[in-house]
Order: structure tokens, then C-alpha cells, then sequence
């Protein structure tokens, strides 16, 4: 039986691994007292390594995203190349669940938008990912 092609992409490198060490650091400042996830991204661009958590709102959708506070952090000081981005939720019931570090589908968007061709790890899985297979024929506005 052949393995899932999930597993079958490249590992991380030492270097991804460290910024993956980074986005967890960056974790420690999330405000999660909702849903108890404190989640942390780190973006390695051009103009070095932005950092982000995620904040919660008792009003739900007025919270965001630790990837979308990082590439935001990454925009307003004059990024414009995104090599990679590191996700780490420090609350994860386990290291090896994907689930709960994986991007959500917003933050999947802004990656498509602001960081197409930026690979991506996480804490739940030793690989590396693309936007391709994160989010296959991702929405694309061209005015």
C-alpha cells in the first residue's frame, strides 16, 4: 500500500524548525481566554522575521488570527517577499495533531493573497507545506 502523498513532501529543515520555535515563543503573548488556544505565527521575509498571536474577542469574529497579525506586522514594515511562515498553537492537546495548527480558511485566503508562493510549517506535522496544498485553486483578484 502506497503512503499518503501527505506524507510523502520534504521535512523541515533546521532553519524551519527554529522559526517553528519562534511562532511558539510568539504564542506565550496570544489573548485566548475563549477558547483556551494560544496560537503563534512567524513570518520569515525580506526584511526578517515578523512575529504574531492571536487575540480573542468576546464578540467572536472581532478576534484574529495569529498568521494574519504576523503577515500584517510583515506588510506595515515593508515586506514584500514571504519565504515562509511557522503556525504553533502551545495549547495543542498533542504535538502530532495537525488539526489544531493548522491556518484556518481566512488566513489561508491572506496567505494567497500576500504570500503565494511562502512555504508553511507546523508544530503537528514534519513537512512542509505550499499554498497548493493548503488551499488548491485559492481565490485571486487581479484588478
Amino acid at each position: 500500500m502506497q503512503e499518503p502523498l501527505f506524507w510523502q513532501k520534504e521535512k523541515m529543515t533546521p532553519e524551519q524548525k527554529q522559526l517553528l520555535e519562534v511562532a511558539a515563543n510568539a504564542a506565550l503573548s496570544a489573548y485566548a481566554p475563549y477558547s483556551k488556544f494560544r496560537v503563534g505565527a512567524a513570518v520569515l521575509t525580506d526584511k526578517g522575521i515578523f512575529i504574531g498571536a492571536n487575540i480573542e474577542n468576546g464578540s467572536s469574529n472581532l478576534g484574529i488570527c495569529a498568521e494574519r497579525v504576523a503577515l500584517s506586522h510583515a506588510r506595515m514594515h515593508g515586506a514584500e517577499i514571504y519565504i515562509g511562515i511557522a503556525v504553533s498553537c502551545i495549547d495543542a492537546v498533542s504535538d502530532s495533531d495537525i488539526r489544531t495548527s493548522m491556518p484556518c480558511g481566512g488566513c489561508r485566503q491572506w496567505l494567497a493573497e500576500l504570500a503565494p508562493d511562502a512555504w508553511l510549517v507546523t508544530q503537528g506535522a514534519d513537512r512542509v507545506f505550499s499554498l497548493g496544498d493548503l488551499l488548491p485553486d485559492a481565490f485571486m483578484f487581479k484588478p
